[in-house]
């Protein structure tokens, strides 16, 4: 692949890069740069993973080595669960991420986070990192922040010396990550090592602007676990008003999740209605629905038909 080629494919998509010409100085230099994403395994994955999911595949196709980290004591310290709920969501999470079929090394948290140099470390920033900061920090992640516990202080320190002891050169993570990412950037020295960092957006929740993509509120997220008749249910419900291209999940999951699976979007209609299509890109389908000449109805059906391609497959490995 083309350099050209590659740095397309790996700012597809993204909402920023920090920094964008580190970046290609490291690709240039490094035959196979490593990149990482964590996740908590606190209940299966959801679409709102799938954008990270989707990006982690671009930059495998670009020649990195792709790591993702299954945050284990990160949900544990973040009240997500007990260590038996956890550890059962961990085995899910792995045959999760082999259905997918993405090539990634799978490393759990607690496998190197007791070590004494890491825990060092993470001593090492909470001396140099103030607690407003750290609250700062995780309001977009946390579990009922406004009564953080100190575990939750402790959880983005981690995450930053989590970059370093996995030896990765680009940490990946939506936008909600973007305050932990910059503590890692701005405390480089004190951690002794660098890194580059790559942020996508995040889907609006498919009950409408105003809050991310929850699983945990109902109505305003898909799970990997979800029957076909739940997606449909849903995504028939879901805010998608005509000709708004703005904020419309639907249009946003196309854009993240499904265009760059499956290269063209096909819509079955009735003659009366305009007759079938196949859309070749993102950007004609914006086009068309802005215009009017897609009815909101049309495009639920056939998103729900998409999203059953992609998520049959891991719904028949979940326990």
């Amino acid at each position: 692949m083309e350099f050209k080629e590659k740095m397309d494919l790996i700012k597809r998509n993204t909402s920023e890069i920090v920094t964008e010409e580190n970046l290609k100085n490291l690709i240039k230099k490094k035959k196979q740069p490593k990149v990482y994403c964590g996740y908590e395994p606190n209940g299966p994955m959801h679409l709102g993973h799938f954008v990270t999911i989707t990006k982690l595949m671009d930059l495998e196709k670009a020649g990195f080595k792709v790591i993702l980290l299954l945050a284990d004591l990160h949900a544990l310290l973040n009240r997500k669960g007990n260590e038996e709920e956890i550890k059962k969501e961990v085995d899910n999470w792995k045959r999760t991420i082999k259905a997918i079929g993405i090539k990634a090394e799978v490393v759990l948290g607690s496998s190197f986070q007791f070590k004494k140099e890491y825990q060092l470390d993470v001593m090492n920033l909470a001396q140099n990192s103030t607690i407003q900061r750290g609250l700062r920090s995780m309001q977009e992640i946390a579990r009922d922040v406004k009564n953080a516990t100190i575990s939750q202080l402790w959880y983005p320190l981690m995450q930053v010396v989590d970059i370093k002891h996995l030896g990765v050169d680009v940490a990946l993570g939506g936008m909600e990550q973007r305050k932990v990412h910059m503590i890692g950037k701005d405390m480089a020295k004190s951690l002794d090592y660098n890194f580059e960092i790559i942020h996508t957006p995040l889907i609006t929740s498919l009950k409408g602007p105003g809050q991310k993509m929850s699983k945990s509120l109902p109505g305003s997220g898909i799970s990997v676990t979800d029957s076909y008749e739940e997606i449909k249910k849903t995504i028939n419900q879901a805010y998608c008003p005509e000709k708004e291209v703005n904020e419309n999940p639907l249009l946003q999951m196309l854009e993240l999740i499904i265009f760059p699976r499956f290269n063209s979007f096909s819509i079955e209609r009735p003659e009366k209605f305009g007759g079938n299509l196949k859309i070749k890109n993102y950007k004609e389908l914006e086009k068309i629905y802005s215009e009017g000449k897609l009815h909101p109805m049309d495009l639920k059906k056939a998103v729900t038909e998409y999203l059953e391609k992609i998520i049959s497959p891991i719904r028949k490995v979940y326990k």
